[in-house]
């Protein structure tokens, strides 16, 4: 099998490009990186642990657990986390089944009159409050719970987000490279390295800025999407195809800083806002091809440019969000 690239993996498998790099990050598969070349690779090994580990996903056990699988040649594990799934199971079939036959009764009930208030027809038999009384509501998986867990995992995260900064970026005209297709970070950024490093931009500009979003984003599974990529110019600097001359108009934004790969932080900044007393998200939301307004500015970008060897691991961005102050409620 020859090695495959992040968005080759997601399409062959049909597994999100964050889903892949969340497993990577939890340490269940790894990938490589070849030398000229900025993104990581999958070779077969990994592509193979990947389905495995899809598999296993699909079988319902949990990530922790299917890391002590993978990583732990003695069976003896293996057989004790799928007994503990089994018995998890047992007790989920028991339950769902008794909720079952509760169902079925009150259906019965139900159909001999459309006036029996539901509290009446509790009341009429002991043993059924006894055995509804008997559920374990841990072992079910109600939407409400899942919303709940979704909630509290939420909070976590935004107790994280704590070191938002509100910026002004001042309007600029930029370089502008686009690319619609496989890798297509990598094809757009690699426009914009070259071009910097041949226009010897970060002598004439040393304050020179590097933002980037998708376009379009992603609408499906697959990752399948574009980007673009900006570098911040002089005002009478020309650009020649296929790069091309924009002007960026500026504006409010909130900035929280990541490094790179920490895409999944997105979610959580997004809530911040959503839950923020002082400011609004001030993009547009009808405008999902341009990723609503949100961008990506490279904070060491010019270290990366002069030492093209460097790891992307130690790149740093900001995740920036077009916001505006909320308006004070009429009284």
């Amino acid at each position: 099998m020859e090695e495959m690239t992040i968005s080759q993996v997601s399409r062959s498998l049909g597994i999100s490009t964050r889903m892949l790099r969340y497993y990577e990050k939890a340490g269940l598969i790894s990938s490589i990186r070849r030398e000229g070349y900025s993104y990581r690779i999958y070779d077969e090994h990994a592509v193979s642990r990947m389905k495995q580990i899809m598999l296993l996903r699909k079988l319902r056990i949990p990530v922790r657990q299917i890391d002590v699988i993978l990583n732990n040649n003695n069976a003896v594990n293996a057989i004790e986390i799928f007994r503990q799934n089994m018995d998890e199971l047992d007790e989920e079939i028991t339950a769902l089944s008794t909720i079952k036959e509760i169902l079925k009764h009150f259906v019965e009930e139900l159909s001999r009159t459309t006036e029996l208030p539901l509290k009446n027809l509790m009341s009429l038999d002991d043993t059924l409050l006894a055995a509804i009384d008997s559920l374990d509501l841990i072992s079910i998986n109600f939407k409400e719970e899942r919303s709940a867990e979704k909630l509290k995992k939420a909070d976590e995260r935004l107790s994280k987000i704590n070191d938002v900064r509100i910026i002004y970026l001042p309007p600029a005209v930029v370089a502008a490279s686009h690319y619609i297709g496989d890798e297509p970070e990598l094809k757009a950024n690699f426009l914009i390295d070259n071009f910097v490093k041949e226009s010897a931009l970060g002598k004439i500009k040393p304050d020179l800025r590097r933002f980037g979003f998708n376009h379009p984003n992603p609408f499906d599974e697959s990752g399948y999407h574009g980007y673009e990529a900006w570098v911040t110019i002089p005002d009478e600097m020309e650009v020649s195809a296929p790069l091309e001359k924009k002007q960026f108009r500026g504006g409010l934004y909130a900035a929280h800083m990541i490094s790179f790969g920490n895409f999944n932080e997105w979610d959580a900044f997004l809530e911040w806002i959503m839950k923020n007393g002082d400011y609004e998200f001030a993009g547009d939301l009808q405008d999902q091809e341009h990723m609503c307004g949100l961008m990506e500015e490279y904070l060491n970008f010019y270290s990366h440019i002069e030492q093209p060897d460097q790891d992307l691991e130690h790149l740093q961005l900001d995740l920036l969000m077009p916001i505006k102050e909320r308006k004070g409620e009429s009284k």
